[in-house]
């Protein structure tokens, strides 16, 4: 199957063509054509798989261009401003041609500039749940209009503990609307949800059991918890690293790290829900071209952003969901490039590790880092320990971005 065939408007046809891309995706080709009737849908599919392309392609057809002064027809609601902030992108890249208005509003910004764009009329709204439900309670606008609803990465927001807030969105709604559901899992609390607000939807399940991908080589190291951060230091120094994505799971635990390794004179950044947006948003840009190879992060940035070539992850605090683990070191190995993600275990860690090796099904390989001056030998599972990483190249080591 062709975009051609599957009946979007030439405008939209034509936007596609000059990114290049001639076949949709399973995601894609199995959830443009009953939007494009109508249908309610539930999309299940792992992060890179073009969802957001998915909905955006036929809503786009939908909208047929801007209304001027008219009320927003569409809604979607997403779990970050990062996320809101790159769907906006593509529908900007995707209505090229048929240029509809977009209104993208989120917190960690003043309310001037969103109040102004939806008064003067926005076709699509790009929100995150807690920003917009402060818009409708100062009656900035309503959401009688909304055609079209998407709820987009619905496992993370329900995640994130807002799952009150879009209950309430949704029944704010147009009774009448269509209703599209993304998600990377399909938990029951979001079986009630779609229970609740979705009309006989049409389900597009592809390759909905996560699991970590084959290009992505992952390995556990433990060690005390004293000595996580020693270790931290001496993996970095280990690996071939060109870019690199260290996960904690606290904000204040991002902070430290970040403090700590700029101590050490490398160039980082953090990246957590309580900085600034304009912090958040340079941090972002400056990783993704190559200006900081190390971004210190909570799992605000584990799912749903596009950012490529990250050669490592690593793991300073094993994740509280053991879903997270798999959307973490899918950072890296993507485009079927290889990748390499190292998770850090403390021994109060053990139970977290044996759900996520459950969940996927699989034990990950544990290591012992040669030339590691451990203060307690490191306990490793029976016939595991594995051979010793290769010390970085100079080469990657200059690329790498450590201030000497």
């Amino acid at each position: 199957m062709t975009f051609n065939e599957l009946g979007l408007h030439e405008t939209i046809l034509k936007s596609i063509d000059e990114f290049g891309f001639k076949e949709p995706t399973p995601i894609q080709a199995n959830a443009i054509p009953p939007i494009l009737e109508g249908r309610d849908v539930i999309g299940s599919a792992q992060t890179g798989t073009g969802k957001t392309a998915a909905y955006a392609l036929p809503i786009l057809h939908r909208l047929g261009g801007h209304r001027e002064g008219a009320p927003p027809r569409c809604l979607i609601l997403g779990p970050t401003r990062e996320l809101a902030a790159q769907v906006e992108d593509q529908f900007k890249s995707y209505g090229k041609y048929c240029e509809p208005k977009c209104c993208l509003v989120h917190g960690g910004v003043g309310y001037g500039k969103q109040i102004q764009e939806l008064k003067a009329g926005a076709d699509v709204v790009i929100a995150t749940p807690g920003r917009l439900l402060d818009h409708l309670q100062q009656k900035n606008f309503d959401l009688r209009s909304i055609e079209v609803l998407v709820l987009d990465e619905v496992d993370r927001m329900v995640d994130m503990g807002f799952i009150d807030d879009v209950t309430r969105i949704i029944k704010l709604c147009n009774r009448n609307r269509q209703t599209l559901l993304f998600s990377a899992t399909v938990s029951d609390e979001i079986k009630r949800l779609v229970g609740r607000f979705l009309k006989d939807p049409v389900e597009v399940a592809i390759g909905v059991k996560l699991s970590p991908a084959e290009t992505v080589k992952h390995e556990i190291y433990p060690v005390g918890a004293m000595q996580k951060f020693d270790l931290l230091m001496a993996l970095i120094e280990k690996m071939e690293i060109d870019s690199l994505i260290i996960f904690c799971r606290m904000k204040m635990g991002a902070d430290r790290i970040t403090r700590w390794l700029k101590e050490h004179q490398y160039n980082c950044a953090a990246m957590h829900s309580d900085l600034p947006q304009r912090v958040r948003t340079k941090s972002l840009e400056e990783f993704k071209t190559g200006k900081i190879q190390i971004l210190v992060a909570t799992d605000i940035a584990s799912r749903g952003l596009d950012i490529a070539n990250v050669t490592h992850v690593i793991n300073y605090d094993v994740p509280e969901h053991p879903e997270d683990y798999v959307h973490r070191i899918g950072r890296t190995g993507r485009a079927q490039r290889e990748g390499d993600a190292a998770t850090i275990l403390a021994p109060d860690e053990e139970s977290k590790l044996h759900a996520i090796e459950k969940f996927i099904d699989q034990q990950i390989p544990q290591r012992k880092l040669e030339d590691f001056n451990y203060f307690h030998e490191p306990i490793i599972r029976s016939g595991e320990g594995g051979p010793p990483r290769r010390r970085r190249r100079n080469s990657a080591s200059s690329r790498f971005g450590r201030r000497r």
